[in-house]
């Protein structure tokens, strides 16, 4: 409904909701005993309970959050996985063409929130338009290059923040709780309370 009218929401709003879509993250990736990432973060993925709170849901994709990939067998199978059940707007570089003898972890979902973020402030993922125009979506998300709209009515500090969760390289992507500091370090400049 935002994005036929083009109805931006409070930059406030946007980062409390946003939070919260983080904190519920933060519980699957500081699980015991075993951490767990949900693999297919995206806005489809979140309802809003009676209060205005995010909730995840459909945990179909979910699994391990630290996977040793040893075996080409295993890069594949786990290729394959991503492809059927993480959509790919919002899918992470690294599990588009999985390596073997490499680790992922729990960073996959950040990128996928960093994509739910840009979402949340521009109505569609930062990847759409390849897919809408028929380009590769994988080649575009590979390149990490996002754009944002001169005309944003979001600060700086929102646009840092979904450009640091779009690091294409993994192991330079923030852990959740890094990305939750400085949802509240911009949370606590945001010029439009509402």
């Amino acid at each position: 409904m935002r994005s036929r009218t083009g109805d931006h929401m409070s930059e406030d709003r946007l980062l409390r909701l946003f939070h919260g879509m983080c904190l519920g993250v933060q519980a699957l990736h500081s699980a015991t005993p075993i951490a767990l990432a949900h693999r297919d973060l995206k806005p489809a993925n979140v309802l809003m309970s009676d209060d205005d709170c995010p909730v995840w849901m459909d945990f179909g994709s979910m699994g391990r959050a630290r996977l040793d990939i040893n075996r080409t067998s295993e890069a594949l199978a786990l290729q394959d996985l991503a492809a059927e059940k993480c959509s790919m707007p919002y899918r992470a570089p690294e599990l588009f063409n999985v390596e073997s003898h490499t680790s992922i972890d729990e960073r996959i979902d950040i990128w996928s929130l960093g994509c739910c973020l840009y979402a949340m402030c521009f109505f569609r993922s930062p990847f759409e338009a390849a897919h809408e125009r028929g380009d590769s979506v994988a080649l575009a998300v590979l390149s990490g290059h996002v754009d944002f709209p001169e005309d944003s009515p979001y600060s700086g500090g929102v646009h840092s923040i979904i450009r640091t969760m779009l690091e294409v390289d993994s192991l330079q992507r923030p852990f959740i709780e890094t990305v939750i500091q400085s949802v509240i370090d911009v949370a606590s400049r945001a010029p439009n309370k509402a």
